[in-house]
């Protein structure tokens, strides 16, 4: 089986997309029940302690960290540590680590048949493409998004049910904001990519199509769980709003790139 990093914003269907691979024999890693079911996830998010930790690390050397009494009160939009799957960066900015993040990162490429989900591989990516490269290790990536509209009202909804998340008062209008600045970044990675085959993106109501989950299980080099995606457990609502130019062209983009 292939290597596989699943990138989305959060709330685009990652975690179905994921929970079809469970049963596929990858590595997930050593925690990766950590965070628990609830309504949003009923079936489990399958996200890595350390994986999502070390991303969390790098995102806090490239954002700006405000003591949370002056945050919460002046910038309520700032992100705190753990919930940077929630922050919005600029297009282009260059991404840094350090030393010690990039040996825990080799740790954990140092698995066979890793399969890790974080939506904050959108923009982390280029740090982990990097230690791919620098240690000989191959690896795919599956991209997963669904309607921005959907994606930010369900966004809205996870911060509101969700205590740790009050804080941040999120909105519709920033949430579309995380979802843009996500998938800028993935595109942006794309498009800089010379070894596109080893990229694939599906959109939220393919993982219901028997044909796209069987181009799923050639990509991963694998068999998969057709049997996990369930349409009615998706609470998204879509009101019907018309995009702006920029985040109609951003999911035309990603729709092109799908089947």
């Amino acid at each position: 089986m292939n290597n596989i990093l699943i990138l989305g914003s959060g709330r685009s269907g990652t975690s179905m997309l994921t929970g079809i691979l469970v049963k596929s024999g990858f590595h997930l890693g050593e925690n990766f029940e950590y965070l628990k079911k609830d309504k949003a996830n009923p079936k489990g998010y399958f996200e890595d302690y350390e994986v999502n930790t070390v991303n969390e690390d790098i995102l806090k050397e490239n954002l700006i960290s405000i003591p949370e009494t002056l945050r919460k009160w002046i910038f309520p939009s700032f992100t705190f540590y753990r919930a940077r799957w929630l922050a919005v960066i600029p297009k282009g900015k260059k991404i840094k680590t350090t030393s010690s993040i990039d040996n825990r990162i080799e740790v954990l490429i140092n698995k066979p048949s890793f399969c890790y989900k974080d939506p904050r591989f959108s923009y982390t990516l280029p740090i982990w493409k990097k230690l791919f490269k620098k240690n000989n290790i191959a690896a795919k990536y599956l991209v997963v998004y669904r309607e921005p509209f959907k994606t930010a009202n369900s966004i809205v909804r996870e911060c509101e049910e969700n205590k740790a998340l009050h804080p941040l008062k999120m909105t519709s209008e920033r949430a579309l904001k995380v979802w843009e600045s996500m998938y800028s970044h993935i595109l942006e990675n794309y498009e800089k990519d010379i070894q596109k085959e080893n990229w694939m993106f599906v959109h939220f109501n393919q993982l219901f199509s028997l044909e796209v989950l069987e181009k799923i299980e050639e990509f991963i080099g694998g068999s998969i769980d057709k049997q996990f995606p369930e349409k009615q457990l998706s609470r998204a609502e879509d009101l019907g709003n018309e995009l702006s130019p920029n985040l109609s062209g951003i999911y035309n983009q990603l729709k092109k790139y799908s089947f």
